[in-house]
């Protein structure tokens, strides 16, 4: 079966040359890039309201600031209530 995954080379490549990062941190950086950019506006809610309740946050902090942060995104979800960031979480 043949891989269909897009080949980032070239642009590891240019890190490589434009940076001191070396061929495997390159990569790295490039897979870490793509896979923030691939997550989904639930996982980015679950991920950043553990973030900031470790942190110490209370809940209503937490989701007035994950509502600030969504439309800051590379790409914005539609804007959502406080009540639907917290239905993400809690279900």
């Amino acid at each position: 079966m043949l891989d269909r995954r897009p080949s980032y080379d070239d642009l590891v490549e240019h890190l490589v040359r434009s940076t001191s990062l070396q061929r495997g941190e390159a990569a790295r950086v490039v897979l870490d890039v793509l896979a923030y950019f691939d997550e989904t506006t639930e996982d980015f809610v679950r991920r950043r309201h553990r973030e900031l309740q470790a942190s110490g946050a209370v809940n209503a902090e937490i989701f007035e600031r994950i509502a600030a942060e969504l439309p800051h995104r590379a790409v914005a979800p539609p804007e959502l209530s406080l009540r639907q960031l917290r239905r993400i979480v809690y279900g």
